[in-house]
């Protein structure tokens, strides 16, 4: 799937408004008027780099290159890319979720502690239901009181931080009988891979095929201008804090499951490993662009960094410094486009 941008009709007068007197649009800029930074598809420098990296990484280990070690990588990568599928779909809008690893955390706190009482089943539907809680939240917050969505973020992150370490006494927790997702049912990749990549697919095609996809590219885009056409706002992105809450709970019971256990800090950083894998995707943190495919392309980059690394014996330390080097590159490369082109419109 490609990365969808958002329609000029949405938010640009056309021929018809100019008659009736509206403003003419800006003529776009021609093609040779455009740097070749700009030039570039944000999609292909991507794929370019995490060749590179495959071909580093390939030279330095003799364990890269083989079918074990893929494996590992989507493993590692599934948990976080439920949670970037999520994240992109509100970051195209202009919105943020950091509470996704304490909602990670708190859904398995939920699990292991309900299993002993309630069984299985019942343990699961109220922690999926505890996921969505969280969404319903940040959606409240956000789209009812007005509470900017970074902030209200970071406070249920806290919150729920906290009432994980609080209920669960800081132990970790063992579950029994949920271990369905070690599986490896097709070409021997375990569940959360292949979970991962039918989350992935959903959601490329809800943000390229669906009314509400391209709405919520509009929304990014210029939210004042798609009110102004007859767009839900408030009703889109608060579905779309829903949509994150659940991603927290599908990716809480697979690492859970894959696990066997959790504790007090299960999830921790899978905020920002998710908003780094969406950023250097090349979704814009201005909304309007990006999309689901570059999403995984930068999963892929982060993944093959640290498994790369891993095999390298690079200390984790240093893994984390260059997975916040990743982002901060992705970021100034995402302004140093948007200036290009804005400076020639």
């Amino acid at each position: 799937m490609s990365d969808s941008p958002v329609s000029d009709s949405a938010v640009t007068p056309g021929p018809h408004a100019v008659a009736a007197g509206g403003p003419p649009a800006t003529p776009e800029p021609s093609a040779g008027r455009l740097p070749a930074l700009a030039k570039i598809p944000n999609s292909a420098a991507l794929v370019v780099f995490l060749i590179l990296e495959i071909v580093f990484f390939a030279a330095n280990s003799p364990y890269f290159l083989n079918w074990d070690n893929a494996t590992n990588i989507l493993t590692a990568i599934s948990i976080t890319g439920v949670l970037a599928a999520g994240a992109t779909l509100l970051l195209v809008s202009g919105q943020f979720d950091l509470s996704v690893g304490s909602g990670v955390g708190f859904v398995g706190l939920l699990l292991v502690e309900l299993q002993p009482h309630l069984g299985t089943a019942q343990a699961v539907l109220v922690a999926v239901a505890g996921g969505v809680a969280i969404g319903l939240l940040n959606g409240f917050l956000v789209n009812v009181l007005g509470i900017n969505a970074l902030i209200t973020t970071l406070g249920t992150l806290a919150i729920f931080r906290g009432l994980t370490l609080a209920v669960g006494e800081g132990q970790n927790i063992a579950v029994n009988g949920f271990d369905w997702a070690i599986a490896r049912p097709f070409l021997d990749l375990p569940v959360p891979a292949l979970v991962f990549v039918a989350v992935a697919v959903v959601f490329a095609l809800i943000m390229s095929f669906t009314v509400y996809g391209r709405e919520m590219y509009a929304i990014g885009a210029n939210s004042n201008a798609a009110r102004l056409v007859g767009i839900r706002v408030k009703r889109n992105l608060f579905l779309a804090f829903v949509i994150s809450g659940l991603c927290m709970a599908l990716a809480g019971l697979l690492n859970t499951s894959l696990i066997g256990s959790s504790s007090g800090t299960t999830g921790t950083g899978l905020e920002l490993a998710a908003v780094t894998a969406v950023i250097l995707g090349g979704t814009s943190l201005q909304g309007g662009t990006g999309g689901v495919f570059g999403t995984i392309i930068g999963l892929l980059i982060v993944g093959v960094l640290s498994n790369g690394l891993t095999l390298m014996n690079v200390d984790s330390s240093w893994q984390q410094v260059a997975t916040g080097s990743l982002l901060i590159l992705a970021v100034a490369f995402d302004r140093l486009r948007a200036s290009l082109l804005s400076g020639l419109r």
